[in-house]
């Protein structure tokens, strides 16, 4: 048994044996004596960039005069109700609109790279830098915005970053016009040279998260048995609790519920899908759903439990793969994604891919109650969190990379004010926006981010 006790406990408190580790969320008993809470939490912003890929409807000529991303008003009487975003309405307090911005670093610089835009965007997403031609080992982009504020803050988690995908990927060698696999499949690069994995099976993520010991083949034994992570830990978790007022123990039952229903949801996945029953996904791990929304939203609550304990402050979550040809039956249309996204500039074809892209963005929602929902000191998760979301192509038909879709969640710990929609001038950097987060997320030193040529005012609109 390890775990730290005292007056107050230590906001780095785990507990643990040989075959699990888990990390406490933020209690009273961890308040230092004669401070108030909110400078006891821990106040670092935590981070979340997604990249949904390939662009949307509304970035296509029909799709923006008809508001289908981007709302005509600027500012923040903003009417959201034509716009894949009219799911988040409920959230408009915490919503940051960034419209009219380039990705000019997707585009091909020679003759050699046209049509490579699926292959390169992916890595120029939060590098904002053009990714070198190769299908060797020698890529070059950039080193990514998360990595560069992990780099900062996340190096006293247990965890400094974790990544996280939907769609399958495979960073071996080549894969179209010149480009390694590696640009499409990673949006977060440690350095110019260096994607980081990303993790798509939740299992994984959860036994990285929490710490489960042992070699993999005892892993997967204590699997059969369906027992509990927390069943390792229940002794030492009991202890722990005799030493806590009411309200800390009701925290970290509703904590520990969590953690074990996410556990359950993963086994009832690799039950069905070790079953024998036919696979609508047949290539993925056993602890993928083949649901895509139940695949998201289990990796929106891993984010969410690791924020909860502060085993990590940084994700980047990849919810797509630009050539895939999923198709999603609650969005309203059977197309599968990527040649819905070549929709011809047809109205058909643009409200049906539109009716994805409304789809992806009605993820987001879920993500956002856990956040709310989750106290911390004298506030909430999401008031200590910044998301972004957005893509770095804009017109799919036309793999164009001119006013891209990039909105913000989150008020970053009181540093961004959201219900804004800002509009920047023609020909601005979407870099530019990205510098800014950077400085919203505590990096006021940053100067430079790809081909950023200026921070971008997030507080008013143009």
């Amino acid at each position: 048994m390890q775990f730290l006790t005292g007056k107050n406990l230590d906001r780095r408190t785990f507990v643990r044996n040989m075959s699990a580790t888990v990390a406490l969320p933020y209690l009273d008993a961890m308040l230092p004596t004669g401070r108030g809470a909110s400078r006891a939490a821990n106040d670092t912003p935590r981070l979340v960039a997604i990249e949904m890929v390939h662009g949307a409807a509304g970035c296509n000529e029909l799709g923006a005069k008809a508001n289908m991303w981007s709302p005509a008003e600027t500012g923040r009487n903003f009417d959201l109700s034509p716009s894949a975003l009219s799911s988040l309405e409920k959230y408009r307090e915490y919503l940051t609109i960034i419209s009219n911005t380039d990705v000019r670093a997707a585009e091909p610089s020679s003759p050699m790279e046209i049509g490579g835009d699926h292959f390169r965007s992916s890595a120029t997403f939060l590098t904002q830098a053009h990714a070198r031609q190769t299908e060797g080992s020698d890529v070059r982009v950039g080193t990514s915005l998360d990595q560069l504020y992990a780099q900062r803050f996340g190096q006293d988690t247990p965890i400094p970053s974790m990544q996280l995908c939907i769609e399958n990927v495979d960073q071996a060698g080549g894969c179209a016009y010149g480009y390694a696999c590696v640009y499409t499949d990673s949006i977060s690069w440690s350095s110019p040279t260096e994607p980081l994995p990303v993790i798509r099976d939740p299992r994984v993520a959860f036994e990285k998260l929490f710490g489960v010991g042992g070699t993999s083949a005892e892993r997967a034994s204590r699997r059969l048995t369906r027992r509990s992570i927390l069943d390792f830990v229940s002794g030492e978790m009991n202890s722990l609790k005799r030493s806590l007022g009411p309200d800390d123990k009701h925290r970290l039952d509703s904590y520990l519920e969590d953690i074990r229903e996410v556990e359950r949801r993963i086994q009832r996945v690799e039950a069905r899908n070790t079953s024998g029953e036919v696979r609508e996904l047949p290539e993925a791990p056993a602890g993928v759903p083949d649901s895509y929304s139940d695949h998201v939203k289990l990796m929106f609550d891993l984010q969410a439990l690791a924020f909860a304990a502060d085993i990590t402050r940084v994700f980047s979550f990849k919810m797509g793969r630009d050539g895939s040809s999923r198709v999603y039956p609650e969005s309203g249309t059977d197309k599968p994604f990527h040649p819905a996204s070549h929709h011809g500039g047809t109205e058909k074809g643009v409200k049906d891919f539109q009716m994805i892209n409304k789809y992806h963005v009605s993820m987001l929602p879920y993500f956002l109650d856990k956040l709310k929902n989750m106290s911390e000191g004298d506030s909430n998760m999401l008031e200590k969190t910044l998301i972004i979301y957005g893509s770095p192509m804009s017109d799919s038909n036309l793999h164009n990379h001119r006013r891209c879709p990039l909105i913000l969640l989150g008020h970053s710990n009181g540093r961004l004010a959201g219900n804004m929609h800002i509009k920047a001038a023609d020909g601005t950097p979407m870099a530019n926006a990205m510098l800014s987060v950077m400085h919203t997320l505590g990096m006021s030193d940053a100067t430079s981010l790809g081909d950023s040529t200026d921070a971008l005012n997030l507080s008013a609109h143009a």
